[in-house]
Parts: C-alpha cells; structure tokens; sequence
C-alpha cells in the first residue's frame, strides 16, 4: 500500500448524528460540528484501473477531533498509522520502519481533511449530492486544489450512520471501505494517540 494512500486513510469514519431529512451534504457538515471521537472496525479493499483486486485488509480505527487518529491494519499484514495532533507516524512491523511527516502536509486536501481536520470543508472541497443506491445516500467530495494524490472522495451514509467511503486516486486506482461496530463519541485514552519508535526501527522523513 503506497505511504499517501495510508496518509490520507488515517483519519476516516463514523456513526452521524444528523436529522432523518438531511442530504448527505449536511450529514457530513453535522459530522463536523457534532462528533469528537469515534472508535470502530473497517474494512478495505484496494482495486486497480481495471476492477481487478490487489488488496484486503481490516482493522480498527480510533479518532478524535482535530487531526488526532490511530488507524490499525490487522490483516493481512500488521501497520498503524497515529495522527498526534501534529505529525503522523506509519509504523510497518514487518519492514521495521517508520515514516514520519507534518500532519498539515499530510492532510491538506486529501479524504483525512473531511473527517479530521476543520470544520471549513468547502474551503477545501466542492461537495455534491451523489444520489441513492441500495439504500445508501453518497456525497461527492472533489478537491479544489490540484496537489493533492485523490481525484474525487465518496461518503456513503445509510439513515444517520456513515457506513461506507470510497477513494478515487490520480492513477485510476480505487480503494473500498466499510464500516461497522462505530460509536461515536467515546471516551478515548490519550495514550491511543501518542507513537514512539520501537527500539531499532528505521525512521524516515521530517522528524
């Protein structure tokens, strides 16, 4: 998994508290105001330009507002992604490395900025209405600025819950994400956002 595509993952989803009439575009604006924390289990699945699967994974995600996260790959390979309010660290076990960058370069425009970052979302993004399908209302979310790695974000709620996401990347590539298990919310330990490189670990980039 490329290390902008684990950046910009870092900080995803959620259970919305949001009026039974709303259109997606203010669901994810009543995300923004009213949710703090979140804690849940996802799902991803990685496909390239032409459909094919390249990736599964799965883990858990913890996140609190702004520009806090623990992001946890459990299968098939083990990594973990911290977002601690300044930097975020990506931790590869099997490789024993850390890559580390400044949370401001890292976010930017990319889908962590919907969920994580300031509740300025159209400074950012041009939000539309993606319709209806199989009972799951989509928003569009298309970056205004051209640097970024994504072409177009889609956030697919069911009722008051956000239980789907996906990426479009500059390179034709898509990437899937369920959800499920969100509480929104809860009380989190600090410790779930701190990150220390294990001893011996190679560590890379801006710090």
């Amino acid at each position: 998994m490329t290390k902008p595509l684990l950046a910009a993952l870092a900080a995803l989803v959620f259970a919305l508290p949001a009026p039974a009439r709303a259109d997606a575009i203010q669901r994810l604006h009543d995300f923004a105001g009213a949710t703090r924390t979140l804690s849940g289990t996802f799902n991803q699945v990685v496909r390239d330009r032409n459909g094919r699967k390249t990736q599964e994974t799965s883990g858990e995600l913890y996140f609190s507002r702004p520009g806090k996260f623990r992001w946890v790959y459990r299968k098939p390979y083990e990594q973990l992604i911290v977002g601690d309010g300044v930097k975020i660290w990506i931790y590869d076990a099997d490789l024993e490395q850390v890559t580390v960058k400044k949370l401001d370069r890292s976010i930017g425009e990319s889908p962590a900025a919907l969920l994580a970052g300031s509740n300025d979302l159209d400074k950012y993004f041009v939000l539309s209405d993606g319709g209806s399908q199989d009972g799951i209302d989509w928003l569009e979310a298309t970056p205004k600025g051209k640097e970024g790695t994504f072409e177009r974000v889609r956030l697919g709620f069911r009722a008051n819950t956000l239980v789907a996401m996906e990426l479009r990347d500059n390179f034709g590539q898509r990437t899937d994400l369920t959800f499920s298990g969100m509480k929104n919310n809860p009380p989190l330990a600090a410790e779930l956002f701190r990150f220390k490189p294990p001893k011996g670990a190679d560590v890379l980039g801006d710090d």
